[in-house]
């Protein structure tokens, strides 16, 4: 469930960039976790390998969804509280 709440959160995607900045600005997140987001986003975006070619209509975008979803899940958990909190990505057990 987890997982289809965040998945949900990253194809919405003009409603996560509150989250990405508030993400790269919080002093709360440690200056090393916001480095290696950006080393991932940049690497997905300047080497941007694709286990299935784009002409193949919906099954070539499955892998940018899978890895933009890594990526966002891993600013997510890296996230303090307050700012999971402001964009509703706590879990209700």
């Amino acid at each position: 469930m987890k997982f289809f709440k965040r998945l949900r959160f990253v194809l919405k995607y003009w409603k996560s960039i509150p989250f990405v900045v508030e993400f790269f600005l919080s002093r709360e997140v440690e200056v090393s976790k916001k480095v290696l987001s950006v080393l991932l986003i940049l690497t997905y975006v300047f080497f941007p390998f694709d286990l299935i070619p784009d002409f193949i209509y919906l099954l070539g975008i499955l892998d940018d969804i899978v890895i933009t979803s890594f990526i966002m899940e891993r600013m997510v958990n890296w996230a303090p509280e307050a700012l999971k909190n402001k964009y509703h990505l706590h879990e209700k057990i």
